[in-house]
């Protein structure tokens, strides 16, 4: 990984063949622009530079000589107009086009603090490369970034990017990581490391553990592979705080959709479908190296969903720890399984509010494209989310949970089923009202459950496209940063 240190000048610095100056270009009543300072004083020929292709498309960049052996990257801002949100997006751009230089200036008439805070945390999210498994490993320099402003980017502001950053690159390397290597118990051993070095406390379960204190739902998943199946729980417990979140993700490392095979080509990526687990993973260890005062405890639901002699079969009843039982009608709704466990598990504890997050459906793919996420739940619980996400920039949308769905999980001789055979309509909330099924009382008041949010990643946790903005190709780390604002808005909360 390389090193990013950052400062701010005045004006322009000295450049030289190692520097590359990132100069913003908007769209003027059909004429180019620049963002900041005057073409003329910087020997920038508009018209000519219309004639090579810049334009102020947003994303679009182009790379022209400039003075003493530099480079100059126009990048297209629209009409100029800047956000947090665009600038992440710039920062990121330019952190692909920046490998071989050692210096990058941005000149971009950056307003405030929080929108260079904005360009840095783009640029370091966009500087990813995962070369794990490749003979030869990238070449990343370390990097100088100058910001021509007159404010000044503080230290502390860097130091909080770095820390998100990092989880959020750790989230993509373990879902980039192949499933031969990345499995239930090595998973567990993972975030066993990361607790260590956050000073955090954990407890996992194996899977003798697993039977013994009733969880059904992720011992079946997990009986059909010859790498048994986990339960993780990470315990982030700052003294005085006033709120705590349950945060509990989706751990399937590897997805054949065990006795109800897949197709061989629908098996391809299906490594992603620990996802959640990463996320939950990689969220608390940030809000804990952020001392945000908020109890956080995650919970990983893990195993591996394989057809063998001893797998779940279709018509098998199980029983999850909640106490209810579940008649397993497709083996490859496995997702839901695991997480009536991760559910159960966290209602015990009664918190202030659970959130999961999961590649739980093709069918939220198919309903929101490849970068919403579909978030579901009761009204406290998603507007809590919508706007932590709303600041990250990380796309969500709620989906209703309409209440004719429901009896589509009917079983004949169990509590519910997991999924109805033949139904194609409404899947990604057929699934969200599986999960709501495992959510517990409040403490206080029996009557009302705990308050739930449901995030249904299956689209934005995998970019199978080309790079855009700081999001790469492959795993995205989608929703770290979101959790981490949610808990930080707890914390807010929590103090008026």
């Amino acid at each position: 990984m390389s090193l990013i240190k950052v400062s701010t000048a005045t004006s322009i610095p000295t450049l030289n063949a190692n520097t590359l100056l990132v100069i913003g270009i908007a769209d003027n009543e059909g004429k180019l622009s620049l963002t900041s300072g005057d073409p003329s004083a910087l020997g920038i020929d508009l018209k000519a530079l219309e004639n090579v292709g810049v334009n102020a498309k947003k994303e679009s960049v182009t790379l022209v000589p400039g003075s003493a052996g530099s480079t100059r990257a126009f990048i297209g801002l629209g009409n100029g107009e800047l956000n947090d949100q665009i600038l992440r997006e710039v920062g990121g751009t330019i952190a692909r086009k920046a490998q071989k230089f050692e210096r990058v200036v941005f000149d971009l008439d950056t307003k405030s603090e929080a929108q260079m805070e904005a360009l840095h945390l783009g640029f370091s999210l966009g500087s990813y490369s995962f070369d794990e498994y490749r003979a030869q490993k990238s070449t990343n320099r370390n990097k100088s970034l100058v910001f021509v402003s007159k404010l000044k980017l503080g230290r502390e502001s860097v130091q909080k990017n770095e820390v998100i950053s990092t989880a959020v690159k750790h989230s993509r390397d373990l879902v980039n990581r192949a499933p031969n290597e990345l499995f239930p118990a090595s998973f567990a051993t993972e975030a066993a490391a990361v607790a260590k070095s956050a000073g955090l406390k954990i407890k996992v379960w194996d899977e003798k553990a697993l039977v013994k204190d009733g969880l059904g739902g992720i011992s079946a998943v997990g009986a059909g592979s010859s790498r048994p199946p986990r339960l993780v729980k990470i315990s982030y417990s700052p003294a005085g705080a006033k709120k705590h979140i349950a945060l509990v993700g989706k751990g399937i490392t590897f997805d054949s959709g065990g006795l109800s095979l897949k197709p061989a080509e629908s098996m391809v990526g299906m490594k992603y479908d620990m996802t959640g687990a990463a996320t939950v993973l990689n969220a608390v260890r940030t809000i804990a190296a952020l001392k945000i005062n908020t109890k956080v405890t995650a919970w990983m639901c893990l195993a591996e969903n394989m057809p063998s002699g001893t797998a779940v079969r279709p018509n098998d009843v199980i029983r999850a720890r909640n106490g209810k039982t579940i008649e397993v009608l497709n083996t490859d709704a496995e997702g839901r399984l695991v997480l009536a466990d991760g559910l159960s598990m966290a209602s015990e504890e009664f918190p202030d509010l659970i959130v999961d997050v999961a590649t739980l459906t093709g069918a939220a793919t198919i309903a929101l494209g490849n970068r919403y996420a579909g978030l579901m739940g009761d009204q406290i619980a998603v507007e809590l989310v919508e706007k932590a996400a709303a600041s990250t920039g990380e796309l969500v949308w709620h989906m209703p949970l309409a209440d004719e769905l429901r009896p589509l999980l009917d079983s004949d001789i169990a509590d519910i089923a997991n999924v109805k055979i033949g139904n194609r309509a409404g899947g990604m909330l057929v699934g969200g009202h599986f999960l709501q099924e495992f959510i517990g009382p409040q403490k206080t008041d029996k009557s009302k459950k705990i308050a739930w949010a449901h995030l249904d990643i299956a689209g934005p946790s995998d970019n199978s496209g080309a790079a855009y903005g700081y999001t790469p190709k492959g795993a995205t780390g989608t929703m770290v940063r979101t959790l981490v604002r949610l808990a930080e808005n707890q914390s807010s909360s929590s103090k008026r």
